[in-house]
């Protein structure tokens, strides 16, 4: 309330009265009235009372009376009681006509008094929450102002000096305000509203009196008193991290339910997202900068449950409760917001060293530096032929740490973290399974996965890293999912270049013994295909993808400014490499797995070519002289040869055909998909080139 009205409210004698009343025996006229016992119909008094305007003086009397919510002897209070409670004022309908018009005036004062001083009894329960508590509060002191008033003005009526015109002059400043209170009431009433929804109602009612500076300037006191209570809640959240709301009016939920270990179990976990949420309700005050707060104390909430205790350095000055406009709500939630978010940063970066522990998760998962796995393929080649039901996680747990002291592995800080673990199901079927990804809606429209009848370790093994909180926020459960998919796809593009590898030594081997058949040669021909197919899908997949995308996120960490940046590179980084390793394009990577099927059993089918030619021990015995000697075969021997080498030519030459279909048939689809996906020309390029020989 502005200085002009107090001084209204709380000096009205000082005021110049414009229609005094000489009634110097007021008091004992109506000591007389009232001591009649009976109050008569005011219209019974005769002409010359009236001419000492004694139904003034009555008027005048009851509605002080009226003012504060008590009824008079000609004026009732008439309360209706329901969903929406109303009052109302009536008076004598034998009072004369001018004096009703004039009490009728200041009835809507009377009403609004009586809505105020309800409400303020019913919201200051303990139900009702803090900001209506604040309000209330608010209230209470306006109505002890304007219960002052109605004492002077009593106080001056006793003197002689009041008229209803003079009640009208006081009372009238007070009018527009109560009515506008009233209306803010009602509708908080009507709505049962509590905390941000208080807030609101009272800055839009602020900004409709935009026309009325007195009523506008009263209503942002009231909002500004109101929202002390909301401004302690959001200091603590901002400040701390902590939601301290017993009422539920602050506009952040908490889901107690979600808890941090679900980043490590739950690949759908929507902790860091639904942890923490924004609800509707937000104060129109701090829309704009509600993300922002939302953020501030997720941040310094998750350096609170890593026992890291800190708290926003914030002078008195600057605490949101004594900012006192507007703007600078802003400055103190963007400095807030600011130091949680380099806090944070530097805590995940520099205590647990994140670009540490992602680089190891480079050379294991991704095979950056494949030395270790070459040493385990070897140890636990017999463990992983089994299939997966058959399988000692346990077993392989042991290789893998033994291949892993063996090697330069073990100068890695983190290499205990590593683990192993053994999937049921295909890459192509474990791909399906998850739902965020594109793939499976692809797979579930066609319909047409098919399992393979018996799947071994080798299609089945991966490996996982151990992360701990606070890394899990990115290091999570789905990143690392993501991550096992793509190792995954490049353990088992390895094997089958272990295999062909193999074959390959053993038609060198054949070569050095100068066995230099038709079939070898078919055979050597084919197997040097299939090698350079696998080894160009290999160097796509590492140095085409892995490497630049690793490179690019890399530099990209370096420069984050916060914890956020960091989640949404690192998500980038992995969808992107899922993307242009094929992990998410069905028809590429089942032609793919067919092709490195052919591969492999070409691989194991090899060994049929020296059935017939190397059944001899490797060192040098007298079997040797006949590999060295076969241009001295009889005939019948030499024909006996011949038919076995015509059938090892068309086995040979059956993969060669399946593989060349298979090889040309990708053509077209890497040809079409590369207009989209301008990656694809890159492998087009290697791969395609595989048919020249």
């Amino acid at each position: 309330m502005d200085e002009y009205h107090k001084h209204m409210l709380i000096e009205p004698s000082k005021q110049p009265l414009r229609a005094p009343i000489e009634a110097s025996k007021q008091p004992s006229v109506l000591e007389g009235c009232r001591s009649s016992g009976v109050d008569k119909p005011i219209g019974c008094f005769h002409a010359a009372i009236q001419l000492c305007l004694m139904q003034e003086l009555i008027v005048i009397d009851d509605l002080l009376s009226a003012l504060v919510g008590i009824d008079g002897r000609y004026i009732s209070i008439r309360r209706v009681h329901g969903k929406d409670d109303t009052v109302s004022f009536q008076v004598d309908a034998s009072m004369d006509l001018a004096l009703q018009e004039s009490a009728k005036r200041i009835f809507p004062l009377c009403e609004s008094y009586l809505l105020i001083n309800q409400f303020v009894e019913s919201r200051s329960q303990f139900k009702s929450g803090l900001v209506n508590h604040a309000f209330a509060a608010a209230l209470r002191t306006l109505l002890l102002d304007y219960q002052a008033m109605v004492a002077q003005l009593e106080h001056q009526f006793r003197l002689g000096k009041l008229s209803v015109q003079g009640l009208w002059f006081y009372c009238q400043p007070m009018l527009g305000s109560m009515q506008a209170l009233s209306i803010v009431i009602k509708k908080a009433s009507a709505s049962n509203f509590i905390g941000s929804a208080v807030l609101n109602l009272l800055q839009s009612q602020a900004k409709a009196m935009a026309g009325d500076h007195v009523v506008r300037s009263l209503l942002e006191k009231m909002s500004q008193s109101a929202s002390q209570a909301y401004l302690g809640i959001l200091e603590r959240w901002v400040y701390e991290g902590v939601i301290d709301d017993p009422y539920g009016e602050f506009f952040i939920a908490e889901n107690k339910s979600l808890q941090k270990e679900s980043l490590i179990q739950d690949y759908d976990t929507k902790y860091w997202q639904q942890r923490y949420s924004l609800k509707d309700d937000i104060p129109s005050f701090l829309a704009n900068a509600a993300e922002t707060i939302l953020t501030t104390g997720k941040y310094l909430n998750v350096m609170r449950e890593c026992g890291h205790c800190v708290q926003v350095p914030v002078a008195e000055n600057t605490k949101l409760t004594m900012v006192g406009s507007n703007h600078r709500y802003l400055e103190c939630i963007k400095a807030a917001y600011d130091f949680a978010s380099g806090e944070l940063l530097n805590l995940i970066k520099e205590k647990y060293d994140l670009m540490g522990k992602l680089r190891s998760i480079k050379h294991y998962l991704l095979l950056d530096q494949g030395d270790f796995l070459v040493h385990f393929s070897d140890i636990a080649r017999e463990e992983l032929m089994k299939k997966p039901d058959e399988i000692s996680v346990e077993k392989l747990q042991s290789l893998l740490d033994l291949a892993l002291r063996s090697t330069a592995a073990v100068a890695d800080p983190y290499h205990e973290d590593l683990t192993c673990c053994v999937e049921k199901t295909t890459l192509l079927k474990r791909l399906s399974e998850l739902k965020d990804l594109q793939i499976s809606q692809i797979i579930s429209s066609n319909g047409d996965l098919e399992e393979p009848l018996s799947i071994t370790g080798l299609e089945t093994f991966s490996l996982s890293f151990k992360v701990r909180w606070p890394l899990s926020l990115v290091i999570s459960r789905k990143a690392l999912t993501k991550y096992q998919l793509i190792f995954r796809c490049l353990f088992h593009c390895k094997y089958v270049n272990r295999q062909l590898c193999a074959a390959w030594q053993l038609h060198q081997g054949l070569r050095r013994l100068d066995m230099q058949g038709t079939a070898i040669s078919v055979s050597s021909l084919l197997c040097r295909n299939m090698l350079k197919f696998i080894n160009s899908l290999l160097h796509y997949l590492t140095f085409e993808v892995l490497e630049p995308n690793w490179h690019v996120m890399h530099n990209r960490l370096q420069t984050a400014k916060s914890i956020d940046e960091v989640l949404q590179h690192h998500d980038f980084f992995l969808d992107k490499c899922l993307g242009e390793c094929l992990l998410l394009s069905p028809v590429l990577l089942k032609k793919l797995e067919t092709m490195k099927l052919i591969c492999l059993q070409y691989a194991a089918a090899a060994q049929w070519l020296v059935t017939y030619s190397i059944d001899a021990p490797k060192s040098d015995s007298p079997e040797l002289d006949k590999y060295k000697k076969l241009k001295l075969r009889t005939r019948s021997q030499t024909q006996k040869v011949t038919s076995e080498n015509a059938t090892v030519i068309e086995s040979i030459l059956k993969f060669e055909r399946k593989f060349s279909a298979e090889l040309q048939s990708l053509g077209p689809i890497l040809s079409s998909s590369s207009r989209a996906e301008p990656y694809l020309t890159h492998l087009a390029q290697w791969l395609l080139g595989v048919g020249m020989d």
